[in-house]
């Protein structure tokens, strides 16, 4: 059997609920992985080890749904009442929010271990935090949700929350090599997260075993989530995007690869070009996100603009310029892009594209480039990262299958399918 803190959730759950382990010696180690790399690593905003355990205590005594005994992290801009949320960021520092995000309530209701906070950007943004990619700690984990990606890739935690509002979960995914979720838009409880851009802010999650997507599904709908136990093939439309030629060599490798891979291996694949109506609605997001951050966050650039990173700042001004009237168009295009991306998905189950333009990039200056995550984002579907490949720097690359908005089941069920064909 593999370490304790190396199994997936699923597994872990497997073992509780025959009482082979107790949630107090899978917790003890994940802490005692967490002792022993996160000096280095840092993935780890704040940890509290009695806490933790005295959580696991409690559920041995009374065992109770989904996730009981599990550890999860918790990304830190998620509030929990019993540690501090910091946002990644010095004007929050010591804050301690009075309730549970409604995220953080349901895990404990389905009997989670919330071990901890995992560091994030600045404000969920694109200052760096300190965490490291754990393949090379020389490299970015990606951002924001960079302290979740890279604890659940180093097997300090099975599962880890994040959030997206351009791609910071499907791209630290890709670069921390593990599987990554963004489900459909308001599919998971937003209340109590610090809100960024409320028609783009998603919640979503880490892992290292799809099916433990599962349990976080049942954990938050409050009733039985499940797979086919056996998915056909999917129909998967192949989405190089405009974006491809800024994509590294290895990248556009492994793409084309895993199509080939998958197509050998039964399913119908063919490319897809998406039509002219799409065109640059990576820039319309853009457009989107400055001007509902730069709303979001009046009070943080008001009262402390001095105090905050260039890359807000330079948002700020970006959203700034933007007349309501500009926005409004945006989102009206946002909004008819999204109805007209269902005859898509009247011909596929899936699209397949990058979620990342190459693997990691080297320093700590910069969390890479959500350019191939942006609209998906804004068109809300439900998104994973899948590992597939390496590349020159041995650091992984994924890629990005995409599902129908509210087509969150056959997105995984497609995924199940396409995970042992891309076994990397």
């Amino acid at each position: 059997m593999s370490r304790l803190n190396e199994l997936s959730a699923t597994e872990a759950v497997a073992l509780l609920s025959r009482r082979e382990i107790s949630a107090e010696e899978l917790t003890r180690a994940c802490l005692e992985q967490i002792g022993k790399r996160d000096p280095e690593l840092q993935a780890w905003q704040f940890l509290d080890q009695k806490r933790a355990l005295a959580q696991a205590r409690e559920v041995d005594r009374s065992p109770k749904g989904p996730l009981y005994g599990v550890p999860v992290g918790i990304k830190d801009i998620i509030d929990t009442e019993d540690m501090p949320t910091e946002y990644g960021c010095s004007l929050y520092r010591g804050h301690r929010p009075t309730a549970d995000a409604a995220c953080v309530a349901a895990l404990r209701r389905s009997g989670a271990v919330i071990l901890g906070k995992t560091v994030t950007t600045e404000l969920a943004y694109f200052t760096p935090g300190k965490t490291r990619n754990p393949i090379h700690l020389g490299h970015t984990p990606g951002g924001s949700s960079s302290g979740s990606a890279a604890a659940v890739a180093d097997s300090m935690v099975p599962i880890a929350l994040g959030t997206q509002t351009a791609g910071s979960i499907i791209r630290p995914a890709s670069f921390c090599g593990v599987i990554g979720l963004k489900p459909t838009f308001g599919e998971f409880p937003m209340a109590g997260i610090k809100q960024l851009a409320r028609s783009l802010d998603t919640l979503g999650a880490f892992v290292r075993s799809l099916p433990d997507l599962s349990l976080l599904y049942e954990a938050f709908s409050g009733g039985p989530w499940s797979l086919p136990a056996v998915p056909p093939p999917p129909r998967i439309g192949v989405c190089r995007s405009e974006q491809w030629p800024m994509a590294s060599t290895d990248a556009q490798r492994i793409l084309l690869q895993s199509a080939e891979a998958l197509r050998g291996a039964g399913a119908h694949v063919e490319e897809i070009e998406l039509d002219d109506g799409f065109h640059s609605l990576h820039d319309t997001q853009k457009v989107v996100m400055a001007f509902e951050m730069a709303q979001a966050l009046r009070r943080e650039r008001d009262e402390h603009a001095g105090k905050l990173g260039p890359e807000l700042l330079q948002l700020f001004a970006e959203g700034d310029a933007c007349s309501p009237s500009r926005y409004q168009a945006a989102l009206d295009r946002a909004a008819d892009c999204r109805r007209r991306i269902g005859s898509v998905f009247a011909r596929f189950d899936v699209l397949l594209t990058l979620s990342a333009p190459s693997e990691a990039p080297a320093g700590l200056a910069s969390t890479g480039d959500p350019m191939f995550n942006r609209v998906w984002t804004l068109l809300h579907l439900p998104c994973v990262n899948l590992p597939a490949g390496r590349g020159e720097q041995g650091l992984p690359i994924g890629v990005q299958l995409v599902g129908p908005a509210r087509g969150d089941a056959r997105l995984l069920a497609a995924s199940t399918w396409a995970v042992p064909v891309l076994a990397v």
